[in-house]
C-alpha cells in the first residue's frame, strides 16, 4: 500500500507541474541543420562576375572563387582573360533553378542562362543553359566551376583559350600555341578556297578547338561519343535552330589532329562552306549540302580519285552501287563507313557541275537553300530530272569501281 500511494503522489506531482508550469516544453534544434541554396547570393556572384567580364577585371573575377581554391580562381580569372581576347559583348548569367541537393559543405550545381556574342563575328547572341557550381560560407555564395551537369559548357568559359584574330577569322584553341597558329592558318586558307567559287561571302569564320572528343561532346552538349567519327561539325553555337543564331566549327582534335595537312585543310574549307551557305539551320538533303561542301574544299586539290573517292569505290566493289542519293541514314554521325558516304555525295555534286557547269551547280544550291523543290529546282537549273542525276550517278559509280 506504501508503494502504490508514493506512485499516485508522484504521478500527481507530475501532473500539477505540467499543469501550473507556464513555460512549454521545445524540442532543442538540431545543431547540424540541413545545408540549404542560396539563389539569391548566387545570383548577386554572377551579376560580379558579369560585372567583372564587361570591365576587364580579372582580380575582381578571382576574388569570387572560394577561399583557398587557386583551380576555380584561375577559372573565372581565365574567362575574363578569354572575353578580353574574343572582344566578348552582351555577356549575361542568370541563375536558374537548383541541380540536384546541397553538399553538407554547402555546395550545389545550378543551371545558369549565359548569353554572349563575340563582336564582330556573331551578328546576334548565343542564349544557352551552363551548370555553374557555387558554395556557400555563411551568407557569402562563391564560384567553385563551370561546365559539366547535363547542359553546355560554352569554350571560352571553361579554362584559358589561345585565340588567333584576323580581319575575317577567329580561332580560339584549348591547347598550345603552336597548334592554335596552325588551326589559324588552315582558316585563313579555307576563306580563300571558298571565295574561289562563293566570291559574295564576307561574314566571318569562327573556329573552336576544345582540348578533347571528351570536351567537344561537352561544349555542344551532345551525347558521349556522338562525334567520335568526324574530324569537325559546323553547328549553332547554342544548338538553337534559329536562323540568326551564331554558327562556328568546332572541331574533334583527336580525329583532325591524325589527318596529314592536305586532309586537314580540307576538312577547314569544308566546314568553312557550310558557315558560309549556312547550312546548320538548313534543311536541305544531305547529299547536297555535304557533296556541295566537298566540292567546293577539292576542287583545286590535286589528288587521285582513288584517293578522294576510295572508301565508296570499295564499297560499290563489294557491293554494287548505292539505289538512291544518301540520306538521313547514310549521314548519321555513327554509322559505319561514314567517309564513302561524303565521297558518294562529292561525286554527285561534282557530276552536276561537269554535266551542266559550276555555276548551275551553285544556282541549284542557292534555289535548294531558299525554299524550292530539289527536283523543280535540278530540272531548272541543270536540265536532270532526279531519276536522270541518280542514274548517271550510279553508271559513274560503277564505273569507277570497274
Amino acid at each position: 500500500m506504501a508503494g502504490l500511494s508514493l506512485s499516485v503522489l508522484v504521478v500527481v506531482g507530475l501532473v500539477a507541474w505540467a499543469v501550473l508550469d507556464r513555460q512549454p516544453y521545445v524540442a532543442q534544434p538540431s545543431r547540424h541543420e540541413a545545408a540549404r541554396a542560396q539563389p539569391a547570393a548566387a545570383a548577386d556572384a554572377l551579376h560580379r562576375l558579369e560585372r567583372a567580364v564587361d570591365r576587364g577585371h580579372p582580380a575582381a573575377a578571382r576574388a569570387l572563387a572560394p577561399t583557398g581554391d587557386q583551380a576555380a580562381a584561375r577559372l573565372l580569372g581565365g574567362v575574363v582573360a578569354n572575353a578580353r581576347r574574343l572582344h566578348v559583348e552582351d555577356f549575361t548569367l542568370r541563375y536558374v533553378d537548383e541541380e540536384g541537393g546541397v553538399a553538407p559543405g554547402g555546395g550545389w550545381s545550378a543551371s545558369v542562362a549565359a548569353t554572349w556574342r563575340f563582336a564582330g563575328f556573331d551578328r546576334t547572341p548565343a542564349h544557352a543553359e551552363t551548370t555553374v557550381r557555387f558554395v556557400a560560407h555563411g551568407p557569402e555564395v562563391t564560384i567553385a566551376g563551370v561546365g559539366g551537369g547535363d547542359h553546355r559548357t560554352p569554350l571560352w568559359l571553361s579554362g584559358p583559350v589561345q585565340v588567333r584574330r584576323s580581319p575575317a577569322t577567329l580561332v580560339l584553341v584549348a591547347g598550345p600555341a603552336g597548334e592554335a597558329d596552325a588551326y589559324a592558318r588552315r582558316a585563313r586558307t579555307a576563306l580563300t578556297v571558298v571565295r574561289r567559287v562563293l566570291p559574295r561571302w564576307r561574314s566571318g569564320l569562327v573556329v573552336e578547338v576544345p582540348a578533347s572528343a571528351q570536351a567537344l561532346d561537352r561544349t555542344l552538349d551532345a551525347d558521349p561519343g556522338q562525334y567520335a567519327n568526324i574530324a569537325a561539325v559546323t553547328a549553332t553555337v547554342d544548338g538553337s535552330t534559329r536562323t540568326d543564331a551564331p554558327v562556328h566549327v568546332f572541331v574533334n582534335p583527336a580525329v583532325f589532329g591524325e589527318l596529314r595537312p592536305q586532309g586537314a585543310q580540307v576538312v577547314m574549307s569544308h566546314e568553312a562552306v557550310h558557315v558560309a551557305t549556312g547550312a546548320a539551320t538548313s534543311a536541305m538533303p544531305l547529299w547536297l549540302v555535304e557533296g556541295f561542301a566537298d566540292y567546293v574544299a577539292l576542287r583545286d586539290v590535286d589528288l587521285p580519285l582513288r584517293t578522294t573517292a576510295g572508301g565508296i569505290i570499295r564499297q560499290v566493289r563489294r557491293h554494287g552501287p548505292p539505289e538512291h542519293l544518301p540520306g538521313a541514314a547514310e549521314f548519321d554521325t555513327t554509322t559505319t563507313h561514314l567517309g564513302a558516304t561524303y565521297e558518294s555525295a562529292w561525286l554527285a555534286c561534282r557530276l552536276v557541275a561537269r554535266t551542266a557547269g559550276q555555276a548551275a551547280l551553285v544556282r541549284l544550291y542557292d534555289d535548294v537553300r531558299a525554299g524550292d523543290p530539289l527536283g523543280r529546282a535540278l530540272r531548272a537549273d541543270t536540265g536532270l530530272t532526279t531519276a536522270d542525276l541518280t542514274h548517271r550517278w550510279r553508271t559513274l559509280l560503277s564505273d569507277l569501281a570497274s
